[in-house]
């Protein structure tokens, strides 16, 4: 009974604590997540978007307990008021010009702002991993997108037809266009481009961060291995557009089966990553932590 009756007291001061922060951060950025959700995130390259917003927020609740357990000391940051000054400038500019890589990357800024001002540096020390991957969600600059798309298309182009051409299909290639039969088939940046390439990325390092490996190098090893991964997955995702399409017409190919094959993409990328994972493990010897386990208190 002293134990509950502790802990309802506990969260009832975290509640009185953190309310008033909360309050503040739905009022600014409950606008900017509405026009994403509306205009950028219904794009099929920047879909990723929620998903990564949910899996840091899950990451942040994740990490709470350690985090106001390291940080009982509550040693406040001067550095923190000095980010919330600069997150709040790139806020203004990014809100009112529309400037979405200021807007997002502000919301980042004054999430490290908060918690160095109110748990000092200790708390940002336990939650950089969720504030790292939030980064995934800002969208790159279109001209760096464009320069590095293209190559990508073409290599997943190239993969796919030959692919095709050795199992006896009826394929041609000119650029990033795909002939098979009597069909033309598009690789649009949604398929092969680097938006892809970094959710994929960011699903890999999600895995990591929950699997948590002992060996640095199995991290480091992994984490580089997913861009091939990644490249492989597109391929597959190429190739199975192509045969849907080839098979069962164009209607088939650009509807519902079209958006089934994004799935297919990150469940490719998803068995590859365990698979790869679980290869490495014959060469470094080390144990996954159990991600069913509470996380350390201490």
């Amino acid at each position: 009974m002293p134990t509950l009756l502790y802990k309802l007291q506990n969260s009832n001061s975290i509640i009185l604590e953190w309310w008033p922060v909360l309050l503040g951060l739905l009022t600014l950025y409950i606008p900017t997540f509405y026009g994403l959700a509306n205009e950028l995130w219904t794009k099929e390259e920047q879909a990723h978007g929620p998903i990564i917003l949910s899996l840091s927020l899950w990451l942040i609740y994740r990490q709470w307990p350690r985090m106001i357990k390291r940080s009982e000391e509550k040693l406040t940051s001067i550095l923190g008021w000095m980010l919330l000054f600069i997150a709040l400038f790139l806020y203004i500019i990014g809100r009112s010009q529309q400037i979405l890589v200021f807007e997002i990357g502000s919301f980042i800024i004054t999430l490290m702002s908060t918690l160095l001002i109110k748990r000092g540096g200790s708390a940002l020390k336990a939650m950089w991993f969720p504030l790292f991957f939030l980064l995934f969600m800002i969208p790159l600059p279109g001209p760096l997108v464009s320069l590095l798309t293209m190559p990508m298309k073409m290599a997943v182009s190239y993969v796919a037809e030959n692919i095709l051409f050795w199992a006896d299909y009826p394929i041609a290639r000119n650029g990033v266009i795909l002939q098979i039969g009597q069909y033309q088939l598009l690789v649009a940046d949604a398929c092969a481009g680097l938006q892809t390439l970094l959710t994929l990325e960011a699903l890999g390092l999600f895995y990591l961060n929950l699997v948590h490996h002992t060996s640095v190098l199995r991290n480091v090893a992994l984490a580089i291995l997913i861009v091939p991964i990644s490249f492989t997955a597109n391929v597959i995702r190429v190739i199975i557009l192509t045969l849907v399409t080839f098979h069962y017409g164009d209607a088939a190919g650009q509807g519902f089966l079209h958006g089934f094959a994004g799935m297919v993409l990150f469940i490719s990328a998803l068995i590859l990553i365990l698979s790869v994972d679980r290869l490495l493990q014959f060469f470094i010897n080390t144990q996954p932590i159990n991600v069913l386990r509470p996380v350390n208190n201490s």
